[in-house]
């Protein structure tokens, strides 16, 4: 039994039960045409009531097809009052209507039902259709979430192989810090030791009371010292570049000299790949346009960029001459140049060069044209996040197969 027919169960046994004794006392005393007045009122009366509830809603087109049966039924009757002659003479003919409106309301009891019947098919088919939805709603909503998780681990990924590759650098360009660092130290050294004699033979000179001696040698102390504070600076800068290399970005932009960060990071990658390999030489040509403007930039991510696109010429070149020999005179060329809005820095060396058909593909994550072990595949594609998705820049590349690469790297200056 559903929930409707059990609200009304009771008033539909009341009423039906009403309607038999109504029909069995007044059976007698009454005539058929009162009969059919009282029927045709009470349908009226039920058939109002019942449009009025919610609950039958659906069914209020079969209700109004009562209408045309409750009019003919009081019809009759006016016309049984009016000229019971004629009423008594062709009463047989005004069944005919009566007949009509019932078949009438079969017909539309029977549509009636058959629009429920689609009605609870279509309601069950929305109802499957919302339990799909649903599912299907959470499925995506999983599967929002597993690619959330899915995308952070790789970010946190991307993160530690962005670490490692620049751990990775430095490590490579150990060797090469040291002797960039030894250099400065033994200036450093030498004007110490040399000081230090000059104060002795300066101590010697006050003996004797010779000033004119003792200024000069402290005029050459002031130089030495001098000189033991520049060395002293470069070596505590190469430190400092070494530190900020190592160290994950803190995403803040400062004026940084190009020329100057260039240069460094050239020296640094050829001291590095000489520190494997003590027979390799190689030219190294700067071409620097000293009245550039300071740019905004990330240091250490843009020296990362010089670094890897050094690392590669110098690696390219060596490889050339490991096929070429030692008549084959390597070379690196880095310039600077102002071009409209942007600092144009041209990294060129005269190695390998980049075959055509992997030219589209260096900037892939994970490609590499070296051997494994000695290449990730991440240096150039980091490279190019770095440039173009952090600074707004870009990197060109000019190559040809046998003679060498160049590298274009663009930097806005505002």
């Amino acid at each position: 039994m559903t929930q409707l027919s059990f609200k009304w169960k009771a008033v539909l046994g009341i009423g039906q039960g009403a309607a038999a004794v109504a029909y069995f006392v007044l059976k007698k005393p009454l005539s058929d045409e009162v009969h059919l007045l009282i029927g045709s009122i009470a349908l009226g009366a039920i058939i109002k009531y019942f449009n009025e509830q919610e609950d039958f809603k659906s069914f209020r087109s079969y209700f109004e097809s009562h209408y045309p049966l409750i009019a003919v039924g009081i019809l009759i009757f006016l016309i049984s009052i009016v000229v019971p002659s004629f009423y008594d003479e062709y009463d047989q003919y005004f069944l005919l209507p009566l007949v009509a409106a019932f078949i009438w309301v079969i017909s539309r009891w029977a549509a009636s039902k058959k629009q429920r019947e689609e009605l609870l098919l279509y309601k069950a088919k929305n109802e499957e259709l919302d339990r799909l939805v649903a599912e299907r709603t959470a499925e995506i909503q999983n599967q929002k979430e597993e690619l959330e998780a899915t995308i952070e681990l790789l970010q946190n990924t991307q993160q530690q192989l962005i670490q490692s590759e620049k751990l990775a650098s430095l490590g490579e360009l150990t060797a090469g810090i040291a002797h960039e660092i030894q250099n400065p130290l033994n200036f450093v050294n030498n004007f110490a030791e040399v000081s230090s004699e000059l104060l002795v033979e300066m101590t010697q000179e006050l003996a004797k009371g010779d000033l004119e001696e003792v200024r000069y040698i402290a005029d050459d102390i002031r130089q030495n010292l001098e000189k033991i504070s520049q060395h002293g600076k470069r070596a505590d800068s190469i430190v400092k570049g070494m530190l900020q290399h190592s160290r994950t970005s803190n995403g803040q932009k400062e004026p940084v000299n190009v020329n100057n960060l260039a240069d460094e990071y050239m020296r640094l990658a050829y001291h590095g790949l000489r520190a494997k390999d003590k027979s390799f030489n190689s030219e190294l040509v700067t071409n620097f346009d000293n009245s550039l403007p300071e740019v905004n930039i990330i240091q250490q991510d843009v020296g990362r960029v010089l670094l890897n696109l050094f690392t590669n010429a110098f690696y390219a070149v060596h490889q050339k001459q490991k096929e070429l020999g030692q008549t084959f005179r390597p070379k690196i060329e880095v310039s600077t140049r102002l071009q409209h809005n942007n600092i144009e820095l041209t990294v060129k060396d005269n190695g390998t060069g980049i075959p055509e058909a992997i030219r589209d593909k260096i900037m892939q994550p994970f490609f590499t044209t070296k051997p494994t072990g000695e290449g990730t595949g991440l240096g150039l594609s980091l490279s190019y996040d770095i440039i173009v998705k952090g600074h707004n820049g870009n990197i060109a590349i000019e190559s040809e197969e046998g003679n060498g690469s160049v590298f274009i790297i663009t930097l806005p200056i505002i």
